[in-house]
């Protein structure tokens, strides 16, 4: 298995799970998903969430999802991208992601449950 995860709002993920798969507004707007590999997804939550509240990390079995996955160069790193809506069911957790008193992120303890 290999893991990439995604920043999502919670509400989104409820829904997604009822409808059986996930997409957002940038699948539109940019043809993929954005995901982060686990060395990535604190820098990019820190960037881009700064003081959000309500989000859940999408921690995603890459192996399992049905959409093509391509790791493109942004900046000095490569990301993971989603080509396409997300079956749910690539989903292993959906771990909340609160910032702290500073509004910053850290990777939550959970991950560790993972075995990765």
């Amino acid at each position: 298995m290999k893991l990439i995860l995604h920043i999502t709002q919670k509400a989104e993920w409820e829904q997604a799970k009822l409808r059986g798969t996930y997409y957002n507004n940038t699948l539109d707007s940019e043809g993929f998903i954005h995901c982060s590999t686990i060395q990535q997804v604190e820098k990019t939550a820190n960037k881009f969430f700064a003081n959000q509240t309500g989000l859940v990390l999408l921690c995603i079995d890459s192996d399992k999802v049905q959409a093509e996955i391509k790791y493109e160069a942004v900046g000095e790193e490569k990301f993971p991208h989603i080509y396409g809506a997300l079956n749910t069911d690539a989903v292993i957790d959906a771990i909340a992601f609160p910032p702290d008193a500073e509004g910053k992120f850290k990777l939550p303890a959970e991950l560790a449950k993972l075995n990765l």
